[in-house]
């Protein structure tokens, strides 16, 4: 095998989701402990004083203790080139995971051992299973008193409608949790406290069920336990099937501690063995192989002003196919033009690193002047294709947004503008208008408090906040109607979007019947293409 389809073969690139408090977070921590990537893992607390989790680096998020924006992080292990999505949990910000799971090629689902299968992690799991991603399932927090195991296995099979598969399984849980038993390999790996977080590893203990030796290891009653739960595992159980787990249809599950250290090491190597390549992208040319020799990329994430020293924005995008090169000259595809990318970094929460190569599955980060939008194209193929467009979904809550000072006029503009392009806000306004009245559209209403937090720290704007009661978004579909000869109740706005596409603001649901009534030829949609 080249070199170069070694490299690609050698990528895996996945996201960690989960519903916040979950633990995922401080399992991406121990990821990265494990691979090198940092020294020592952090414990994301919002208390003053504490460390910081490496993947936060908004200020906010470090005052709050929570993730609000995706991260990327990259590492090398056991022979592997690992990119490491670290999605919000919070659910104001599902619509940044949304996206940063199309650039994914699998999801790792870490779920609370006490609380089970969360709201979001519904919400989050319903976005891979409409890609048909692998989901691998990390039941953490196994040191704390748990649920019974069986019952979380039916949990997730009957609330997210994928078979299971464990990997391992527990032997108690919380004061008398003593380790887990490898399946496969047939053995306990024994969990060993000295009552400080993470500090020590446990040491793999080969000993076979019924082995009375496993008595003074893990106690007689739960030797018992453990011996007839894995009896009625290896008869009622899903079977292992690799292809299940590729097409999202069986997830392997784990069992563990991110916190203690306890089963992250043998979850990591199970799961990049089991884990797929860069997987191919569909295009409005058909599919688009990794090993292919053009290079080819899409942009999935836009941030501003990542680094104050900076001042910049910087485009994530997810290599589809072939090598990237620093200096490389590609097709904008949107844009129509030819674009050399000189400044590409890669980055741990604010650390960059300068980027001279990377392959398909890899995620890089390049100065945007302004150029790139969500969803964009490049490619050094002669062929002008587009990746399939990344959907903006309709926000839920809606404010009008004034400045305080109106002699800021151009920083306000400007902050709201790049705010916009990142997808963390949707901006309205009047059609053909100008940003004298500005609409914000968001997923979750925290979102707002991080728009006046950013705008205040990164273009020095106060602004004022005043919700609506607008509570649907829908895009006119067909641009060939007039939007302004509608028939639409007086509380229904028309406006447009930072795209200029027409859309429609309601207030209740008996106004979006009322607008299909009266103008047979409307359509409407509640999610818009890029």
């Amino acid at each position: 095998m080249s070199d170069f389809l070694n490299q690609i073969e050698k990528r895996r690139t996945f996201a960690i989701i989960s519903h916040p408090d979950a633990g995922k977070t401080t399992l991406t921590e121990k990821l990265l402990l494990y691979g090198g990537a940092i020294q020592q893992a952090g414990i994301v607390k919002g208390k003053k004083g504490t460390k910081r989790a490496t993947s936060d680096w908004m200020d906010i998020e470090k005052e709050r203790g929570i993730s609000v924006t995706s991260s990327v992080m990259q590492f090398n292990y056991d022979g592997y080139c690992v990119n490491i999505l670290d999605t919000p949990g919070h659910q104001d910000f599902s619509e940044d995971t949304y996206r940063t799971l199309m650039a994914a090629d699998s999801a790792v689902m870490v779920i609370d051992a006490a609380k089970g299968v969360e709201a979001q992690t519904i919400k989050l799991f319903k976005v891979c299973t409409l890609r048909h991603i692998p989901i691998f399932t990390f039941i953490n927090k196994m040191d704390r008193d748990s649920r019974d195991p069986f019952e979380l296995m039916e949990e997730i099979e009957k609330i997210l409608g994928i078979q299971t598969y464990p990997i391992n399984w527990p032997i108690g849980s919380g004061k008398d949790f003593k380790g887990v038993y490898d399946r496969q390999k047939k053995e306990i790996l024994a969990f060993e406290s000295d009552g400080k977080v993470g500090v020590k590893q446990a040491i793999a203990k080969s000993a076979k069920l019924g082995d009375p030796n496993l008595d003074s290891l893990i106690t007689a009653p739960l030797h018992e336990t453990l011996a007839m739960d894995i009896e009625l595992l290896d008869g009622a159980s899903y079977e292992f099937d690799r292809e299940r787990i590729n097409t999202g249809r069986l997830s392997p599950v784990f069992f563990g501690s991110a916190l203690t250290n306890f089963g992250v090491e043998p979850f990591i190597k199970e799961f990049l063995a089991l884990t797929t390549p860069p997987l191919a992208r569909h295009s409005d040319m058909g599919m688009i192989d990794p090993m292919n020799d053009d290079f080819s990329a899409f942009v999935f994430k836009i941030q501003a002003n990542m680094n104050k020293a900076h001042r910049d924005r910087i485009a994530f995008m997810r290599i589809v196919s072939g090598k990237f090169e620093r200096g490389m000259e590609v097709k904008h595809i949107q844009g129509g033009k030819k674009v050399r990318l000189s400044q590409s970094t890669q980055l741990m929460a604010s650390d960059r690193e300068t980027v001279d190569e990377a392959f398909a599955g890899d995620i890089i980060g390049i100065f945007d002047p302004g150029i790139f939008s969500i969803g964009d194209t490049i490619t050094t193929s002669k062929n002008n294709f587009k990746f399939d467009p990344i959907p903006t979904f309709a926000p839920e809550h809606f404010a009008r947004i004034t400045q305080v000072d109106t002699m800021k006029r151009k920083q306000f503009v400007k902050g709201m503008e790049q705010i916009a392009q990142e997808g963390a806000i949707q901006i309205f306004r009047e059609i053909g208008g100008g940003y004298e009245e500005v609409i914000v559209g968001v997923v979750g209403v925290l979102q707002l408090e991080v728009l006046e937090h950013r705008l205040k720290t990164e273009y020095s704007v106060d602004i004022r906040i005043q919700t609506l009661s607008y509570q649907y978004i829908r895009w006119i579909e067909n641009e060939e109607i007039n939007p302004k000869a509608l028939n639409i109740t007086s509380d229904t706005k028309l406006l447009e979007d930072f795209k200029e596409r027409k859309l429609l603001l309601f207030t209740s649901q008996w106004n979006i019947n009322w607008a299909t009534e009266k103008n047979p030829d409307l359509k409407l949609v509640d999610v818009a293409q890029n």
